[in-house]
């Protein structure tokens, strides 16, 4: 065991806020007297660049200093939810979706404000649409031009739309 191994400890907590703007958000867990630092560059070395408010997470934390700072992402679970509203009648959840191919794609552009942006799949010219809805329930809170992401993609009334979003690296270890 080195020694950074007996400082650091696995904690599983939930989002408090991040705000990728800011470079930082913390994480709240039962454990811990205090609220956990996340930086974003902890956040990056998992393979995003923003997660959401309320998504379960379990990170290797350090303390320092200046408090309980986590110093590895482990793993990310999208806050519990249901139905997206802004999917057909017809699909009630998520996992209806979950037997769709992970199709790799770089994000085009997406505005938070807007609500949502598109992303192009590798090896196809058509753009698939990606709404703030279905960003929030695969646990992200935004995306950036040209950021790997690997999408679950339904055909919808106007065209391509996905319906789950997944960090490249993530999609890459669960392979």
């Amino acid at each position: 065991m080195t020694q950074e191994d007996e400082a650091t400890q696995e904690v599983h907590g939930r989002v408090k806020w991040f705000d990728p703007a800011k470079g930082f958000g913390f994480i709240v867990a039962e454990d811990a007297a205090t609220d956990i630092l996340l930086h974003a560059n902890v956040l990056r070395n998992f393979g995003q660049s923003s997660v959401a408010d309320g998504a379960g997470i379990t990170v290797r934390v350090q303390r320092t200093q200046r408090g309980v700072q986590a110093v590895e992402v482990v793993h990310i679970e999208p806050p519990a939810v249901g139905t997206l509203p802004v999917l057909d009648e017809a699909v009630q959840s998520l996992a209806d979706f979950a037997d769709l191919p992970l199709e790799p794609a770089r994000v085009k552009w997406f505005d938070k404000g807007k609500g949502f942006g598109f992303a192009n799949i590798f090896g196809r010219p058509e753009d698939v649409f990606v709404h703030i809805e279905v960003l929030r329930h695969s646990g992200f809170a935004d995306l950036q031009a040209g950021e790997a992401v690997c999408l679950r993609i339904i055909e919808g009334k106007r065209g391509r739309m996905a319906v789950q979003v997944v960090s490249w690296d993530a999609a890459v270890r669960s392979v």
